[in-house]
């Protein structure tokens, strides 16, 4: 059975998570401070605990919400959820969530698992009710240890929502494939206002020690990457705080909303019927058939060729959509809320960048020959279309290529989506990293670098401020 159809793994102790030595007495102190903290706020201790790591991305940015493959893999922090169901002779029928950070003040929602989440206020309880909407069913009580850091591009948001789930789940006695979660908790966690895709879920919850994986969506699964031997991925914090929900329309959901808009205008312009293609269209990948044979009439199989064809590179404005569309926006978006916000924001639509980048990331990652070769993971991607990148998304982006003993093949460094990420990265190239890219969506957080193994202590301590 692949580990994907696998339940959640349950464990009476630490050691089988986080093995043995300094890590594991680290864990131990955590989680007996969440322990005791629980006590206190809720007079009771919890009846189990739930965890999910953060992750990072090695390959394919933007393009799992377009339904894309993509090759995360998660990191050492985690979040951890307890909780414990109220007994049924205590009235009080109420979500009550609190944190161990005293930062984030104690939420109360109403145990109602329909309840709309009020996206005008965020507050970060909502993530946990995400959950809860998700597996809808209700839990009375919680507290939540968190350790990915808030706004890193670390997904300290899709860690929270999946450990919610799965302390909800657990809570309840039930358990299902770890492939349904990644699901359930993906699509869940949009109440929260973000169109995220489900990379950071699929991989929090199915992701196998000592190895990235390959996440492939509709239906998601996930497929084993050796990580290299010899080097060491150093996560490296900007300390720009990522706020991805908070920024929504006009960074996150306004890539999901123009690449949904490039889409419909590729798939007209390529041959269908206006009302076909706002009925049937919703990502990029719904459409490349169509572009892949407008390239094969051309001798090339790449579809960013339909891109350049018939979408011009200056951005459209919503009038220019509209003639083509013959609907306006708000319409074609439908009655999503977080897609409407960004019409009240966005003046013009960046349609020909947002599906180069789309198109061209997908097809570099999946060009990319993945082989084990005495344990190591060799990856050699290209470089010539990393200006997409740049122009199409405003992301950092730096090509990592590497052939077994870590021979460079191509590197290439693109304007930061800011400027302390910007530093960042050239500080991990001035200090020995053989590649740094940003990892997550953009706009602050981190930057993940490949560092030989006999470097990384004096490389970590140039980093520290």
């Amino acid at each position: 059975m692949d580990h994907d159809e696998l339940p959640i793994p349950i464990y009476s102790s630490l050691e089988p998570v986080y093995g043995e030595g300094p890590q594991l007495e680290e864990a131990k102190l955590r989680f007996e401070n969440l322990k005791s903290k629980f006590l206190e706020v809720f007079g009771h201790p919890p009846e189990v605990f739930a965890r999910s790591p953060g992750r990072v991305n090695l390959i394919g940015e933007h393009i799992d919400y377009e339904g894309y493959s993509v090759l995360p893999m998660v990191i050492r922090q985690d979040t951890i959820v307890a909780i414990r169901k109220r007994d049924k002779e205590e009235a009080e029928k109420v979500l009550q969530i609190a944190n161990i950070n005293d930062k984030y003040t104690t939420c109360t929602y109403p145990a109602d698992p329909n309840q709309t989440i009020d996206l005008k206020k965020h507050k970060w309880g909502h993530y946990f009710v995400c959950g809860y909407k998700g597996y809808y069913e209700y839990a009375k009580s919680k507290g939540v240890d968190v350790s990915v850091p808030v706004g890193s591009g670390l997904s300290s948001s899709a860690a929270f929502v999946c450990s919610s789930t799965i302390a909800i789940m657990a809570a309840f006695d039930v358990n299902f494939p770890k492939k349904e979660i990644a699901q359930v908790t993906c699509d869940c966690e949009q109440h929260i206002g973000t169109q995220s895709g489900g990379m950071d879920q699929a991989i929090s919850v199915m992701a196998k020690n000592g190895f990235a994986e390959l996440i492939d969506f509709n239906p998601i699964r996930a497929t084993d990457v050796k990580l290299p031997t010899g080097g060491t991925f150093v996560i490296a914090h900007s300390l720009a705080e990522s706020q991805k929900t908070v920024t929504a329309a006009t960074n996150y959901n306004n890539r999901v909303v123009e690449c949904l808009l490039a889409a419909i205008v590729l798939g007209i312009k390529l041959g269908m019927k206006s009302q076909e293609a706002m009925a049937k269209v919703k990502t990029l990948s719904d459409v490349e058939g169509l572009c892949v044979e407008f390239a094969k009439a051309r001798s090339s199989k790449d579809p960013v060729l339909a891109v350049k064809e018939y979408l011009k590179v200056e951005p459209y404005t919503a009038e220019e959509i509209e003639k083509i569309t013959g609907k306006d926006l708000a319409s074609i978006l439908g009655d999503n809320p977080t897609s409407l916000d960004v019409l009240k924001v966005a003046k013009r639509f960046k349609l020909h960048q947002r599906a180069a980048h789309v198109y061209s990331e997908a097809n570099r990652l999946s060009r990319i020959p993945w082989f084990q070769t005495s344990g190591t993971m060799i990856t050699v991607s290209l470089s010539a279309s990393i200006c997409y990148t740049r122009s199409s998304f405003q992301c950092t982006v730096i090509i990592l290529c590497f052939y077994g003993e870590f021979t460079w093949l191509s590197f290439r460094f693109c304007v930061s989506s800011c400027p302390e990420l910007e530093e960042l990265v050239k500080v991990c190239r001035k200090n020995g990293a053989l590649g740094a890219r940003l990892t997550g969506a953009g706009w602050g957080g981190c930057a993940v670098a490949l560092v030989k193994e006999s470097i990384v202590p004096r490389f970590i301590s140039e980093l520290t401020v």
